[in-house]
């Protein structure tokens, strides 16, 4: 049985520094929304680790709702923006303070149409928190309101973020040998 750490060709962000990272998230964000209605949204599957890790770090009343969204370009895998809501919110958003929590900030194309179709709900603000950003692949006029670490355009798994659904499970972020994904 292999061990998932061999296709690991470097460790990006170590499992201290997102616990350092993701304490440092929580207190800005119970900081920024004492004594309002904060709603954490996580898009699954990719940022459901982030959020469990950061809705204990929240020390301030807050409710949690669940996304699954995809966005697709038919026959070929490159996005073409088109976001398809797989599972929608419970609730509804109306006066609440909604702050997606994302895994990567990557290309931003599903977030910059996803953020207007949840902006229509009319809540009384919408932001975004992400523990990866990759500043270089964005397409999208969208940027995070709390940002964990930016990171290079190189293939990263781990700490939710997965290959062929493997590698979510990893306690850091680390970037996968070519070799793994090439074949």
């Amino acid at each position: 049985m292999q061990s998932m750490h061999q296709d690991i060709d470097h460790i990006l962000v170590s499992e201290e520094q997102l616990q350092a990272k993701v304490a440092e998230l929580g207190a800005r964000i119970s900081a920024d929304y004492e004594g309002r209605d904060l709603l954490l949204v996580s898009i699954l599957k990719g940022a459901v680790v982030f959020m469990a890790d950061l809705m204990r770090a929240v020390t301030i009343p807050c409710g949690i709702d669940f996304m699954v969204v995809s966005s697709y370009g038919g026959a070929n895998t490159s996005s073409t923006g088109l976001v398809k809501i797989i599972k929608d919110l419970d609730q509804d958003l109306s006066g609440k303070d909604v702050l997606i929590v994302e895994d990567i900030l990557d290309t931003g194309i599903t977030l910059s149409h996803l953020m207007p179709m949840l902006q229509m709900r009319r809540p009384r603000s919408l932001r975004l928190c992400t523990i990866l950003s990759k500043p270089s692949r964005r397409k999208a006029d969208i940027e995070p309101d709390y940002c964990g670490f930016e990171v290079p355009d190189e293939f990263v798994v781990g700490y939710g973020l997965d290959y062929d659904e493997k590698y979510r499970n990893l306690p850091y972020v680390g970037v996968l040998k070519p070799e793994v994904y090439s074949k």
